[in-house]
């Protein structure tokens, strides 16, 4: 239930207050989490901070392959349990909903001859975004959820996989969790930007771990990119924040608190 508007003004401006102290101590380090914000997000994220106090925020990270994302939502996670945030997020990864592809695999015999015959797993067709939307709508609206369970060597997807459960902050990550589909249920969109050379040496190192070594690797890595060009990359623009990619994962985590933080003392009693 929303309170009054104008009761609401002083706790709106202590949180815009807070929030821009930690915006301008991060531009001040020599490589700053935050590259960019939209004007007005920080005005309309503090009034819906106060006015609705049990209010669900879905918070949604995209970027490119290996970009960072998952290592921002990890250490802001850790931000919250320092917090003693019981409860208070929950992390939905667009990577679990991966359509189950282990016949294709099977059928091809390797990776390599899979993307011979033009299988992708970097569209967003390879992916099961309107389930996903299904879940993140339940979570918003305080139920549990199982989130699959996908493997990323068998490409076997398992659909009970993960218990979820609904918290004041649900952060969804991965590739396409900008999807116009999605976009009319997100509260915070956020990008991460990582220049190319970075994200490829960091994606052929993970691909190991895959199951991806040599043409098989060259293959995909060359559908990463296109698809990152005609379908990730243009998302940025809709970013209500934009992350720097390259930041300590313990950089991450701080300034992760401080905005929990900002947020909280200016509601504190």
């Amino acid at each position: 239930m929303e309170t009054n508007t104008n009761s609401n003004i002083p706790y709106v401006a202590k949180i815009m207050e807070n929030i821009r102290k930690v915006i301008e101590e991060d531009r001040a380090q020599k490589q700053p989490l935050i590259l960019k914000i939209k004007e007005g997000f920080i005005f309309e994220i503090a009034k819906k901070a106060i006015a609705a106090k049990d209010y669900s925020f879905l918070v949604s990270i995209a970027g490119e392959s290996a970009s960072g994302k998952t290592t921002l939502v990890n250490n802001t996670a850790k931000a919250c349990i320092k917090k003693n945030a019981d409860k208070f997020y929950s992390v939905v990864c667009c990577d679990d909903y991966y359509k189950d592809a282990s016949k294709e695999l099977q059928e091809a015999g390797s990776y390599e001859e899979l993307f011979k015959r033009g299988f992708s797993f970097d569209t967003p067709d390879a992916i099961d975004i309107a389930k996903m939307k299904e879940h993140l709508i339940a979570l918003k609206g305080g139920q549990e959820i199982h989130s699959p369970d996908y493997n990323f060597v068998t490409c076997e997807s398992k659909p009970n996989g993960v218990l979820k459960k609904p918290a004041k902050l649900i952060l969804n990550e991965g590739l396409y969790v900008l999807d116009e589909s999605l976009r009319d249920i997100i509260d915070v969109k956020v990008y991460v930007y990582t220049p190319f050379e970075v994200i490829k040496d960091r994606w052929y190192k993970r691909a190991i771990t895959r199951g991806k070594t040599g043409a098989a690797a060259d293959m995909q890595f060359n559908d990463v990119n296109q698809t990152a060009f005609r379908y990730i990359r243009p998302t940025m623009q809709l970013a209500d924040v934009v992350i720097n990619g390259l930041t300590s994962q313990e950089y991450i985590e701080e300034v992760a608190q401080k905005f929990i933080e900002a947020v909280r003392s200016a509601t504190r009693n």
